[in-house]
């Protein structure tokens, strides 16, 4: 149990009913039995990036705030439960694993969790397997075909629009080229990203199976009837236990804790300070403000390394919109913070990448071996550690993974994209000019000769070949054999292939090691620290204030325009390929694997 603060605020009235009684303004009297009702609504963060508020601090909700609020409550002696109310929720297998192991948690200390939703679809289920009870809305809907992939070939594409990709790749298995290079995957690719999808699967039957008392038949019996069920037809083979209608929530609650049960909203929020906006200069105060991590006694800090590995400074989306980025700049400042800190005791690095730029992959390595020698450094595998992400990971004294966490990927592609053909369609004319004997290598306009190929190949190779020794290195006894040329393995293969060593969440190895160190009572601390106000409109304006073009799409116009064409979904699982392609106008080595599986 670590970072929090136990004093209980309220946070409004539960709408639950004439059974929810709270009275605004005023500090709750919890008599046993009290329940705590906490909302997960849309996807968990994995830090809080939205920075400095004028309105007083932010209300984010990350992974790991909402974990650590489950093992407060598996501790806390004034609850004798939990009611997780689902909002609308996008959540990932391994963020349903995180969760679910801190619900784990809070039945293990002899108290009950129930889950409430409109609806359910495959993640939600998966998280209902986890409680004591998965409760519908009367005349909600259950959506559980089954597990889906799509993946998306544009090699006809962009020879279509007079594009020619030419990406070379080390690793039979690496995959990152086809998407582009391609009509179809490779026999290799086939075979990894099928046996990868099978992992996947197979984590998500086992708990079903094991949560909701079924067997295999059972199972299959299920999805074949729940690809879209009634509440009555997912109760009847063991899917969910009961439909309640929200208002008669409370009472139907009551029959498992007895009369007199006070509901308590987000038990352990901290009062905010707002801002006073009557006073200009207390709004002036706040824009200045800066958001540098406070370090106040001794404590674990969390780096982060989230989204596709760049060169330079984090930033928020690509060219296609979406794709978050994570620079080698910006972690290389962060490690530095945290070594010039005594009271940070350890660090546990959570890494959630497909992957990115060869030579910031490199840096970041080299920035974890620097802060190894002054303390200890974990790491903690979000949904994926892949390619470049993997090469940091390889960094870490000690790695958890998450049973579906995606990792591995050791392989290298590069190149680059003739335009020829679009300037032909476009009728743009090119003229080239070019000094010294390579200079033309990663012009637009003419696509490679073989010599040109090989000299590509030849430091890619060279780049690989690091690769390999710095996973060797630093994950002893691992077998390249059975785990390079770019194959993926989910979480729960890994460890026995010594590509991890303990299978577990961002709280599990931030607890770990703070007891480790002999932390006690700390609040981890989160680098890099959130954007000021003056980087945040920076980032939205490029450094000019400007008319921002409306859009719909998180996308941006570009990307709204082709989720028009392909779907939202779809959209997403090439964004990430597109935004890492674009990386190639930078650098012509990547370390990348972006992929995505869409569940259903």
């Amino acid at each position: 149990m670590f970072g929090f603060d136990h004093s209980r605020g309220l946070c409004g009235l539960l709408a639950l009913g004439a059974g929810a009684i709270l009275s605004a303004g005023a500090t709750p009297v919890l008599a046993a039995p009290s329940v705590a009702v906490i909302e997960i609504k849309g996807s968990p963060a994995e830090m809080d990036s939205s920075g400095m508020s004028l309105f007083g601090g932010s209300r984010q909700q990350t992974l790991l705030k909402l974990v650590e609020t489950l093992d407060t409550l598996a501790a806390d002696d004034d609850f004798a439960g939990v009611l997780i109310r689902l909002r609308d929720p996008t959540l990932g297998f391994t963020q349903v694993e995180e969760i679910g192991a801190a619900i784990q948690r809070v039945r293990d200390a002899g108290k009950r969790v129930d889950l409430f939703a409109e609806g359910y679809g495959t993640t939600s289920l998966l998280l209902g397997s986890y409680a004591d009870q998965i409760l519908m809305q009367t005349g909600g809907m259950v959506s559980f075909p089954g597990m889906y992939m799509e993946e998306m070939f544009l090699a006809d594409t962009l020879n279509w629009i007079g594009l020619e990709a030419q990406l070379v790749q080390v690793g039979d298995y690496k995959g990152a080229n086809e998407q582009m290079t391609r009509t179809g995957p490779s026999p290799e690719w086939d075979e990894n990203i099928s046996a990868l999808l099978d992992g996947l699967y197979g984590n998500m039957r086992s708990k079903i199976i094991s949560g909701r008392s079924l067997d295999d038949a059972g199972l299959d019996e299920a999805m074949q009837i729940a690809w879209m069920a009634s509440g009555e037809e997912a109760i009847k083979v063991g899917l969910i236990d009961a439909e309640v209608d929200l208002p008669t929530l409370p009472d139907f609650l009551r029959t498992a804790y007895g009369d007199g049960v006070r509901w308590v909203n987000n038990p352990y929020a901290r009062r905010e300070r707002r801002t006073d906006f009557s006073n200009p200069f207390a709004i002036l105060s706040q824009l200045s403000k800066p958001t540098e991590v406070r370090v106040d006694r001794p404590t674990i800090a969390v780096l982060h390394i989230n989204g596709a590995i760049v060169d330079g400074d984090s930033s928020s989306g690509g060219l296609f919109g979406g794709g978050a980025t994570v620079g080698s700049r910006t972690v290389r400042n962060a490690i530095e913070r945290i070594m010039k800190e005594p009271n940070i005791k350890g660090v546990v690095v959570r890494v959630d990448s497909p992957g990115g730029s060869a030579i910031a992959s490199e840096v970041m390595w080299q920035g974890i071996e620097r802060l190894k020698a002054e303390k200890p450094v974990w790491v903690s595998v979000g949904s994926m550690a892949a390619s470049g992400g993997f090469y940091v990971l390889s960094a870490g004294d000690k790695v958890y993974v998450n049973p579906s966490s995606i990792v591995g990927s050791i392989g290298v592609v590069g190149g680059k994209i003739s335009m020829a053909g679009l300037y032909d369609k476009a009728r743009v004319r090119v003229v080239e000019r070019s000094r010294g004997p390579m200079a033309g290598l990663f012009g637009s306009s003419e696509a490679w000769n073989d010599s040109e190929v090989a000299a590509v190949r030849d430091r890619m190779s060279q780049t690989y070949d690091l690769f390999a020794a710095r996973v060797v290195a630093g994950r002893p006894g691992i077998d390249l054999s059975k785990t390079a040329e770019g194959r993926l393995f989910v979480g729960s293969e890994a460890v026995g292939l010594k590509m991890a060593d303990e299978v577990g969440g961002l709280d599990d190895a931030i607890n770990t090691l703070a007891a480790e160190v002999g932390l006690v009572d700390f609040d981890p601390v989160h680098f890099p620290p959130p954007p000021t106000f003056e980087e945040m409109l920076e980032r939205l304006f490029g450094g000019t204030v400007q008319a921002p073009v409306v859009s719909s799409s998180p996308f941006g116009p570009l990307g709204e325009m082709l989720t028009g064409l392909i779907g939202e979904e779809r959209y997403r699982s090439v964004v990430d390929s597109l935004n890492g392609i674009m990386l190639l106008q930078r650098e012509p080595v990547l370390l990348i694997n972006p992929r995505t599986i869409i569940v259903r």
